[in-house]
């Protein structure tokens, strides 16, 4: 094998979905290095500590910067975190002059953000305060990518609201966090 040769990274997005429709996505965002940065668990419950407490003020601080995003459910876990994000559409006034009030591909993307774009700024946002707050300046926060998946139906919604809510419960049972 080359030793220039980088390992091809399989992709983690559905092709040709487009990530600003409405709808309900389920996002899972790992530490760097899986330290556990942002609190311990005490028996089945999370204790978040300050740099656990800015991740989740910056979870659900992300409608200030996106209106049309809500944070619907969160845990933040000691190396990593859970949660769900609702994407809207607000009503939009038509412009002046204009003969309708729907979006265009022009004016679409600045209106509308994807589910990346609003996971790039929680993660740039919240890796600042915990930098700050852990006295460091720089240090990666977050792994390079994350995991994501649209919730498609309302069993599945809650299915994945209960996974998220219980994920203290299990995290002494599970062997990677030892």
């Amino acid at each position: 094998m080359n030793a220039k040769a980088q390992p091809r990274r399989l992709p983690l997005r559905l092709a040709g979905y487009d990530y600003s429709q409405p709808g309900n996505y389920f996002v899972t965002i790992c530490e760097h290095g899986h330290r556990r940065i942002f609190g311990y668990v005490s028996g089945t419950e999370m204790r978040l500590n300050s740099a656990g407490a800015a991740v989740r003020d910056a979870w659900f601080d992300l409608p200030t910067r996106f209106p049309s995003v809500v944070p619907i459910e969160l845990v933040v876990m000691p190396n990593h975190l859970h949660g769900i994000l609702a994407l809207t559409q607000p009503i939009r006034s038509a412009k002046r002059g204009a003969a309708s009030s729907a979006p265009t591909d022009e004016n679409r993307n600045s209106s509308y953000p994807t589910v990346g774009k609003v996971m790039r700024a929680f993660k740039s946002i919240s890796a600042i305060e915990v930098n700050r707050i852990l006295g460091r300046a720089g240090e990666s926060v977050w792994q390079r990518n994350y995991y994501e998946h649209i919730i498609r139906s309302p069993e599945e919604f809650q299915r994945i609201r209960k996974y998220i809510l219980e994920n203290p419960l299990h995290w002494h049972d599970d062997p990677e966090n030892f």
